[in-house]
């Protein structure tokens, strides 16, 4: 059996930037446990599969050790595929995840804009098992549905955090969202979840739904741009719709081909 693969890279200016995606379109879904084989063999920091459901697509994400809600690099990588090479028409592409509901991708050119619901965050005690994740303390510190979210005062600290990954791995979350106000943007972030299998990852969609609320009400704003400043870096706009989160950027495809199950 041969199943069709592609590798997008997500939130990319140019190949070898952004987050890599793997994504497979699927005519049926294939088990569970086949599933999560091929992300694991894939290695990258998700894999995404849809199939095709009326006027929409079912979608859900990988990464190598496990299913998650909700994957913003790999819906925009889906999106790129569905527009750019399995002959999708239209400019709005209705995805929905039986863990997150109905997920929008919508092409203005090159530009791709997801629409996600906001994330609901939580002001939380700054416990030692949290300040104890980096080697710099965080000012602020949140918890949204899957996710903390730690603040802190300068751009140049997020860009030198060193990740205490086997602290961050104890955490009961998805993973940590670190951020702060941008220098040239509106505000960076970078994201850890060794606990997800995905120690730092280059740029997550997905964490915007945390930090654009956020960020819109400290800074008095709905629209705002963002990096993501792993060693790859993303590029990201932002749009704060109280609800929902509109979260925008480029794909670049990397790889297509074919995959081969006994």
């Amino acid at each position: 059996m041969t199943q069709k693969i592609y590798q997008v890279d997500a939130f990319a200016e140019k190949v070898f930037t952004g987050n890599p995606a793997a994504v497979c379109p699927l005519d049926q879904w294939m088990s569970d446990d086949l599933l999560q084989k091929i992300a694991m063999e894939n290695n990258l920091a998700e894999t995404a599969y849809y199939v095709r459901d009326g006027d929409q697509y079912q979608i859900r994400w990988f990464t190598p050790t496990v299913e998650v809600d909700l994957c913003g690099h790999a819906t925009l990588a889906s999106a790129y595929v569905l527009f750019n090479h399995e002959n999708f028409t239209g400019n709005t592409i209705r995805f929905y995840s039986h863990r997150s509901g109905e997920l929008t991708v919508t092409r203005n050119g090159d530009l791709l804009t997801l629409n996600f619901p906001t994330d609901k965050l939580e002001a939380v005690e700054l416990t030692a098992e949290l300040a104890e994740c980096f080697n710099t303390e965080p000012a602020l510190a949140f918890k949204g549905k899957t996710d903390y979210m730690l603040v802190f005062e300068r751009e140049d600290e997020i860009k030198n955090l060193i990740p205490h990954l086997d602290k961050i791995s104890k955490l009961p979350a998805r993973g940590v969202i670190v951020t702060a106000k941008g220098e040239e943007v509106d505000f960076v972030s970078r994201f850890f979840g060794p606990q997800s299998g995905i120690d730092e990852d280059p740029v997550t969609g997905s964490a915007h739904t945390t930090l654009v609320p956020y960020w819109a009400g400290q800074l008095g704003r709905q629209d705002l741009s963002a990096i993501q400043l792993s060693a790859r870096k993303g590029y990201l706009h932002c749009k704060y719709l109280n609800n929902r989160v509109e979260i925008s950027g480029k794909g670049k495809l990397f790889l297509k081909g074919e995959i081969y199950i006994d």
